[in-house]
């Protein structure tokens, strides 16, 4: 008989599952439109099937597609098992809009099903195909636990699932053997001897930490410097909003477009970054909401956290997180969006330079390791999260 085989969590993909509530789901997901083309089929929807085959000729480079969650036994902490009994079908979804349906009802769809939490007895993952959509469109909608992946490896999974030009043929689906899943004995033993190694793990985080320095000693003072301002963060919480509250069930989801040329164009005239020119949008946005609230924004102590990519170079990855934060304040007393980007982009220049995404990653490993709540930790220190995650330059396709 194999020996088990498993993969332990990390620290912070186990942290979605533990933060995870019935209204607030940590999952995320995509939507994404398409031509309906040569998937049109006879009676006028969409090949649902050769969907579904695409996806399946790909899994054996999606690992994590066919793995569930099992827990350590008197831990609050999960591994990867593979599923023996993995079922494409229940992961795979078909449902279509009211002819002819509507962006707005597709909003409206993908709010749904995002209120609902993922089944923690299979594979965190589904695929809605959606047909049915107005000018002879379809849509995706791809679901997607936290601890599964994060926004880069989002993007990497997508590129495996699509293809950059239109005459992809879907590949030979490869036979899934599943590994040996260990037994709660197994775990529990293996575990014990994990903790009894926890000191050497603290002590080699610290070592790659210090290693991390750009320039040795003279960075450490700027790291210094960031523990400083994040303990400041605290002890000085932000301002209470109208978007801070407590959280329910219900989910809300716009989208709009602009092109990327324009953001470019300011990014390259400003001499900026494409992350300032998103915050400083997201401060108009959100100065002007104050003042329809009869709010003075410049009276308010307002920050965003933004994920930060602090993954090493793993070309193609589709798992696991990677991700520290930027915590900003955003200039919201700035009537100015030139004056409101400047600031910003002082905030910015500053935090790249005591590489503060660093300090925090390491910050929330030690605390989840010590049993402490990250969460508890944070609060107060933020309002909201602002993401972005850049996409592929360059145009995807769905069998043509």
């Amino acid at each position: 008989m194999s020996r088990y085989q498993y993969e332990r969590l990390s620290v912070q993909d186990n942290d979605f599952l533990v933060w995870e509530t019935p209204a607030l789901p940590m999952h995320g997901a995509g939507t994404n439109i398409f031509e309906a083309g040569c998937l049109r089929n006879e009676h006028g929807g969409i090949d649902f099937e050769a969907i579904k085959r695409l996806t399946e000729s790909v899994l054996h480079l999606i690992p994590r597609y066919r793995q569930k969650l099992v827990w350590i036994p008197g831990e609050d902490h999960a591994v990867w098992v593979d599923d023996d009994h993995f079922n494409l079908d229940y992961h795979f979804r078909h449902t279509s809009l009211p002819r002819p349906g509507t962006d707005e009802q597709l909003r409206l769809l993908t709010a749904r099903l995002m209120e609902h939490p993922l089944d923690r007895s299979r594979p965190l993952w589904e695929t809605w195909v959606v047909e049915g959509l107005e000018r002879d469109r379809f849509a995706t909608v791809n679901k997607f636990h936290h601890c599964m992946i994060d926004g880069a490896s989002g993007v990497n999974l997508f590129q495996l699932l699509l293809s950059r030009t239109p005459d992809r043929e879907t590949r030979e689906v490869r036979r899934f053997i599943p590994r040996p899943t260990p037994s709660p004995r197994d775990l529990r033993n293996d575990e014990w001897i994990r903790k009894l190694t926890t000191p050497l793990w603290l002590g080699r985080q610290l070592v790659d930490f210090v290693r991390e320095s750009r320039d040795g000693a003279g960075d450490l003072p700027r790291r210094a410097s960031s523990l400083v301002g994040l303990g400041r963060r605290k002890l000085f919480p932000v301002s209470e909003t109208p978007i801070n509250g407590k959280i329910g069930p219900h989910r809300v989801i716009e989208w709009t477009e602009m092109p990327f040329a324009d953001v470019k164009a300011m990014r390259e005239a400003l001499g900026c970054t494409v992350n300032d020119v998103v915050l400083t949008v997201v401060t108009g946005a959100i100065r002007k909401l104050m003042l329809s609230r009869q709010i003075e924004p410049g009276k308010l102590e307002f920050r965003v956290s933004t994920p930060v990519n602090v993954r090493r170079a793993r070309k193609g990855e589709t798992s696991g997180n990677h991700v520290s934060s930027w915590i900003v304040r955003l200039p919201l007393g700035v009537e100015c969006p030139l004056e409101q980007l400047k600031a910003i982009r002082a905030a910015t220049v500053d935090l790249k330079d005591s590489n503060e995404a660093s300090v925090i990653k390491m910050l929330v490993t030690v605390a989840s390791m010590l049993g402490m709540s990250v969460q508890n930790l944070s609060v107060g220190t933020m309002n909201t999260i602002v993401t972005n995650v850049p996409g592929p330059a360059f145009p995807l396709y769905m069998l043509g």
